[in-house]
């Protein structure tokens, strides 16, 4: 059997806990929700901060969801010159325009990631609660780091086309 790279591996692994964690906020997400429908339709009660969660949950299973699309460059996009220029048969102005487009998209999550880290440190400044006794900024930091691991692989598109 071969041995097998060590960056790789690390690579394999990190993938792996990525699709681990987003499967895990998904069912999460599901299971409080269908559970607040079942507590406040049977029981007229229901968890007092669960629509929160469900709420917080939605953001870090969008922010997984885009972070797992990006590593395989298998997001929604809207490119109108990458198709004119598919048409033409030019693959090097193909690959200087895809090296465009995902420099222009690492640029705004970069941009983006820097913005929303600067709103979670505000809301640790503050101390703001989101849900229960759980702090906002331990909610919202998947913005700041989903955004910032996102911009370092289209950097790394930038480098190397998908």
């Amino acid at each position: 059997m071969p041995r097998q790279d060590p960056i790789n591996s690390v690579i394999a692994f990190l993938k792996r806990c990525e699709d681990a964690l987003l499967v895990v906020l998904l069912l999460g997400m599901i299971g409080m929700a269908a559970g607040q429908v079942l507590l406040r339709n049977f029981f007229d009660s229901g968890i007092y901060w669960g629509d929160s969660a469900v709420r917080v949950m939605v953001l870090w299973v969008t922010m997984l969801g885009a972070m797992v699309a990006s590593r395989d460059d298998s997001h929604i996009r809207i490119d109108l010159v990458g198709r004119f220029l598919q048409e033409l048969e030019k693959p090097l102005l193909q690959a200087t325009a895809a090296r465009i487009n995902y420099a222009f998209t690492c640029f705004v999550l970069a941009l983006f990631s820097w913005a929303s880290g600067q709103f979670v440190y505000y809301e640790y400044v503050d101390q703001s609660i989101a849900f229960a006794t759980v702090p906002a900024w331990i909610c919202e930091v998947v913005m700041p780091l989903g955004s910032g691991i996102m911009a370092l692989r289209y950097a790394l598109h930038v480098v190397k086309l998908p």
